[in-house]
């Protein structure tokens, strides 16, 4: 999959949509972040399991950090210096995966 760097009204849009479910733009630098609560480290683990195969499909790898139950995620796209399309997608199947 080839990365589409968000730009102006693309860029505002997805921004405010990933804004309504937690996320936010990380000060200082073009990427989105959001903190994850599981219940206990095992659900915290499979969520990145599952995370982590759609990741490796896409080859769109996010930064992350767990501890215990809690999984603080940053996505970027390397590629484009920015946001893209593969960020949005990543995102929202982050959360659809945590209900």
């Amino acid at each position: 999959m080839a990365a589409v760097k968000l730009d102006g009204a693309a860029r505002d849009a997805a921004l405010a949509q990933l804004s309504q479910a937690g996320w936010s733009l990380v000060e200082g630098r073009e990427a989105v972040t959001k903190r994850f609560v599981f219940a206990d480290f095992t659900q915290a683990f499979a969520w990145m399991t599952r995370v982590a195969l759609v990741a490796e499909k896409m080859n769109h790898h996010p930064e992350w950090f767990n501890v215990y139950k809690t999984v603080e995620v940053t996505l970027a796209t390397h590629d484009v210096g920015g946001l893209s399309d593969l960020d949005v997608t990543l995102a929202e199947k982050m959360d659809l995966f945590a209900r």
